[in-house]
C-alpha cells in the first residue's frame, strides 16, 4: 500500500501516536507523517504510507493554514493553554484596530525562536527533553513566512484568527509574540490546521472512522500522487 492518507487529528494525541495507530491497526511497516501537530492542536495531519514515506520532505515543505485563538493578559511556559499559565497583571483592554495592527506586524518574512517545549533539536537533543530537566539552552531563531493573517473575532480576553504560513512556523510562539507586542502577554487557547499544502480538512478522515475501517477500505482512501496534484 503506497500513498497519502489525510487524518483529522483529535486533541490529546501526538502525531506519532496517529502514525503508530495506523501502523499497528493495519499491520503496515512503513508509515510516517509530513508535519507535526502538537497534542493540543487538531486538524489536518498528512500521513504517508509505503514508498511515500520517502517523500516526506516534499509534503512537509508546503504551506499550512490554521484557525485558532489566543488569550490576552497572561503567558504560558509552553505558549499554550496546556502549560503553566501566569497572569501578567496587565489588562488586555485593546480596541479591535490595536489588536489587528499587532497581528499585522508579523506579516511577511520574519525570524522566530522555537518554543522550549518543542521537538526541535539542539545539539542532537530535543528541546522539550532539556526543558523538562530545567536545563538552559540557547535556541537559534529561524526564518519563517506569514503569508496571510486575519483577525476573525475579538471577544476579550480571547481573539480568534486565521493564518497561512510556511513550514516550521510555531503558531503558539506567534501568539506569545503578539502578546509581547501588545505588552500584556498572550497564550494560544485553540488551534486547528485547516490545510496542509493541497490537502484540506474537508478531505480528512476522523480517527474513529479510521479505527473502524477494513484494510481494503483504507486502501481506497489512500491518495496517490497523480490524484493529489
Amino acid at each position: 500500500m503506497d500513498g497519502v492518507l489525510i487524518i483529522n487529528k483529535p486533541q490529546g494525541m501526538t502525531s506519532h501516536d496517529v502514525v503508530d495507530l495506523i501502523r499497528r491497526r493495519f499491520h503496515l511497516k512503513k508509515v510516517g507523517h509530513a508535519g507535526t501537530l502538537d497534542p493540543m492542536a487538531t486538524g489536518v495531519l498528512v500521513t504517508l504510507v509505503g514508498t511515500y514515506t520517502k517523500l516526506s520532505n516534499q509534503f512537509m515543505s508546503e504551506e499550512k493554514e490554521y484557525e485558532g485563538s489566543l488569550v490576552l493578559g497572561a503567558s504560558s511556559d509552553t505558549c499554550d493553554a496546556w502549560g503553566k499559565v501566569t497572569p501578567s497583571g496587565r489588562p488586555g483592554n485593546f480596541t479591535g484596530d490595536e489588536i489587528k495592527a499587532a497581528f499585522e506586524k508579523f506579516l511577511g518574512s520574519t525570524e522566530q525562536t522555537p518554543p522550549l517545549y518543542s521537538a526541535v533539536k539542539v545539539g542532537g537533543r530535543k528541546l522539550y527533553e532539556l526543558a523538562r530537566k530545567g536545563l538552559s539552552v540557547e535556541v537559534p531563531a529561524r526564518k519563517i513566512l506569514i503569508k496571510n493573517i486575519e483577525v476573525l473575532k475579538v471577544d476579550l480576553p480571547e481573539v480568534s484568527f486565521r493564518l497561512t504560513c510556511s513550514k516550521g512556523t510555531y503558531v503558539r510562539t506567534l501568539c506569545a509574540d503578539i502578546g509581547k507586542c501588545l505588552g500584556c502577554g498572550a497564550y494560544m487557547s485553540r488551534l486547528v490546521r485547516t490545510r496542509s499544502g493541497r490537502f484540506t480538512i474537508g478531505q480528512a478522515l476522523p480517527l474513529e472512522e479510521l479505527r473502524n475501517m477494513t484494510k481494503d477500505a483504507l486502501e481506497k482512501a489512500v491518495i496517490k500522487q497523480h490524484e493529489s496534484n
